[in-house]
């Protein structure tokens, strides 16, 4: 039996992309076995899938280039892989690399296509083209180490009832976040019609979201109180996610859950989309033509007012529902 040891070991949203490609690499290659390795705390996005094995490690254990050394020599005499896919291509895996390819194994690399991306958020660039999904980039990774894969790129829901509408307001750039006020106005509107609950991490989003709740009828933040599988259970029981371009979005896709994304400096184009979601139910301004500025939403506006953001209507996002 083969076996492919993959890593990734941030961001949240990209780790949990990669669990849905590998979830279906594993379906279509029942004969070979995974182990992936991660940060600790993502290992409920890789529940239930077989023939996995999730390898959780502290990364301040293995600090600099002999800590990175270290851990591949530890990851040969645990797992004795037969491929390494890295799915990241960062200088902590571009160590890993060397000394797996210096040790005779088959190493595939990620190819992220920067250069087509600077090239997209050039804001004098007129002509924005669609390029590779991530998701299909992680797949060529498996793809180039010898192995079929073919993404389904549809979402995969179950018959279990669902109710409620999940709005998480929050994203970790400014360029990609609706003004709290519009996500406040959005939210109670929409409790008028739906019940509603907020999703959200850290400290101040969770105060924030707790503020909301005791505002807003027939509302409930579940900020700060789930585990990430309790967090995935329930967002595979709602009608809808309402996420920003930020994680909720891709935990949504893990979940089988249809999700109204919106999205400002940043754009689908770059290949972010959540797997399974569907481009109508994007929420943008179309006639912008400096967007999109950023890859992941953290450049600052050329223009100084966030325009993509400011000119989105929440009744556009109403009218997806």
């Amino acid at each position: 039996m083969s076996t492919v040891l993959a890593y990734r070991f941030s961001a949240f949203g990209d780790v949990a992309m990669a669990a849905i490609v590998i979830r279906e690499f594993v379906e279509q290659n029942p004969d070979v076995r995974l182990v992936m390795v991660s940060r600790e705390h993502f290992k409920p996005l890789f529940g239930g899938i077989p023939n996995l094995f999730f390898k959780g490690v502290n990364l301040d254990d293995f600090k600099g280039f002999f800590g990175m050394q270290r851990l591949a020599t530890q990851l040969i005499r645990e797992f004795s892989p037969t491929h390494i896919a890295d799915l990241h291509d960062v200088i902590r895996t571009k160590i890993l690399d060397r000394k797996f390819a210096r040790k005779g194994f088959n190493v595939a690399v990620i190819n992220k296509g920067k250069e087509e991306k600077e090239i997209l958020t050039d804001i004098w660039n007129l002509e924005k083209q669609q390029l590779r999904s991530t998701v299909e980039r992680y797949a060529d990774v498996f793809r180039e180490l010898g192995f079929g894969l073919t993404l389904a790129h549809k979402l995969r829901t179950d018959s279990k009832p669902r109710s409620g509408v999940g709005f998480a307001p929050f994203a970790q750039h400014k360029g990609k976040m609706l003004p709290l006020d519009k996500s406040y106005e959005l939210a109670r509107l929409l409790a008028k019609k739906y019940e509603v609950y907020f999703f959200g991490g850290g400290k101040e989003e969770t105060e924030t979201l707790s503020k909301w709740e005791k505002q807003i009828p027939n509302t409930r933040s579940l900020a700060g109180s789930l585990t990430l599988s309790q967090e995935l259970e329930k967002i595979s029981c709602l009608d809808v996610m309402i996420s920003m371009d930020s994680a909720n979005m891709h935990l949504a896709s893990l979940a089988g859950t249809r999700c109204i994304s919106v999205w400002g400096s940043t754009h689908h184009f770059a290949g972010f989309l959540g797997y399974g979601q569907s481009e109508d139910d994007i929420v943008q301004v179309k006639d912008l033509t400096c967007r999109p500025c950023s890859v992941f939403g953290d450049r600052e506006c050329f223009r100084g007012d966030y325009a993509c953001l400011q000119e989105i209507h929440i009744q556009q996002i109403l009218n997806k529902l």
